[in-house]
């Protein structure tokens, strides 16, 4: 079985928004403020709809077998369209559980309107048991199946009074939480040409629904505590061995105390 934890970092998608508001030739900046302003009178928050988010960023974590790793696709300088196929490409090619925070409320829907822009073919991703039976019974797109977890849905039983943010509910496992930056910093880290920083962001935010997943793992019976503190020491390990300032910020921040007596 694989299991493919995924976050993704979005800014304004600037083309969109010149052809939404009449703003050709207005800087890039400027676009985005305006953006923010208008959907901030329309809604009371700057937070964009989700058909106006770019993505620039897409970390997983991935656990088979036998091996652990966390990474961000394709380079710095790829393209939008090019994370969005390697992410999808992976589902093609290992069919896995997909585990998110907010993915079916944010991430999912996000890199479904942009594989649409971009044309991005997925028919595994999109498979509901038409081409193969076992999808019809649990696939990708239904909410209540587990071929994709959204762990703040399940944890707050799909309410939204229940609902708890990704950084409340690391804080309260004793894990780091956001280092480096917030969700909302995100495009005032990209156009001060952070993308590495975007990126390493990302990643600890997987690192951090990776780790809730686990403790899930455990509480459903899943894992048994001994092998909970194994799949723990497994993560420690490979961040140690990685030699990356941001896992090593990480760890510096994760006492081995956070985690419940066996």
């Amino acid at each position: 079985m694989h299991t493919l934890v995924f976050d993704i970092e979005t800014i304004p998608d600037l083309e969109l928004g010149r052809r939404l508001h009449g703003l050709e030739g207005v800087e890039d900046n400027q676009v985005a403020q305006i953006m923010f302003a208008r959907r901030r009178a329309e809604n009371g928050t700057e937070f964009l709809s989700l058909e106006q988010h770019r993505i620039i960023a897409i970390s997983v974590a991935m656990r088979t077998r036998d091996t652990f790793k966390i990474w961000s696709l394709g380079e710095p300088q790829s393209s939008e369209r090019e994370i969005i196929e390697r992410f999808f490409d992976g589902i093609e090619k290992y069919t896995p559980d997909l585990i998110s925070w907010n993915g079916s409320g944010f991430d999912l829907p996000v890199l479904h309107y942009r594989a649409l822009r971009h044309g991005v073919v997925a028919p595994r991703y999109w498979e509901t048991g038409d081409e193969d039976q076992a999808f019809r019974w649990n696939n990708y797109l239904n909410r209540f199946h587990w071929r994709h977890l959204d762990l703040m849905d399940v944890l707050s039983s799909y309410q939204n009074r229940g609902r708890a943010s990704l950084e409340d509910i690391s804080i309260l496992l004793g894990l780091p939480g956001k280092l480096g930056m917030r969700g909302d910093e995100v495009w005032t880290h990209y156009r001060d040409g952070d993308l590495e920083g975007i990126r390493n962001y990302c990643e600890t935010d997987v690192l951090n629904t990776y780790l809730i997943y686990l403790r899930f793992e455990l509480i459903r019976g899943r894992l048994a505590p001994a092998q909970y503190a194994q799949e723990i020491a497994r993560t420690r390990e490979y961040l140690e061995a990685q030699g990356k300032a941001h896992f090593a910020a990480y760890l510096a921040a994760w006492p081995p105390s956070a985690e419940p007596a066996a």
